[in-house]
């Protein structure tokens, strides 16, 4: 391995690249390629002929290729060429004009509980209360 390979902010897995399996990276991912497995970094950025195909875990995802598995991250993007197929949960998320998510959308507020860790159930909010 290279001196210079321990500052590497972030890793690429290129177009010609099929992983079969789960990924873990403690920096920042490029794919293009083909994931088959869970997926789990610091930031997130998928090209548009990209598919993963399992759960997606991430503080930042930018998506535009195919996503088959559910998303928590905490800004979340879906650009245009993105098709995500399966629940994402998110703090802030963009779609863009003809990006599809075929999924239930959460919104996680602020500080809560991080990705993969146990969930609380939702807490539920009065909005209005009537008396017949």
């Amino acid at each position: 391995m290279a001196t210079g390979a321990r500052h590497t902010t972030f890793s690429i897995l290129g177009s010609d690249v099929v992983v079969t399996g789960n990924v873990s990276a403690s920096v920042d991912l490029h794919v293009d390629g083909k994931i088959e497995g869970d997926l789990k970094c610091a930031n997130l950025v998928q090209g548009e002929a990209s598919e993963i195909k399992g759960a997606v875990a991430a503080e930042t995802a930018k998506i535009a290729g195919l996503v088959d598995g559910s998303i928590e991250a905490k800004t979340l993007i879906v650009h245009a060429t993105a098709r995500i197929t399966g629940d994402v949960t998110y703090e802030t998320i963009t779609i863009e004009n003809g990006g599809r998510v075929d999924g239930k959308l959460s919104h996680r507020r602020h500080g809560a509980t991080a990705p993969g860790a146990a969930k609380a159930p939702p807490p539920l909010e009065i909005v209005e209360t009537r008396t017949a």
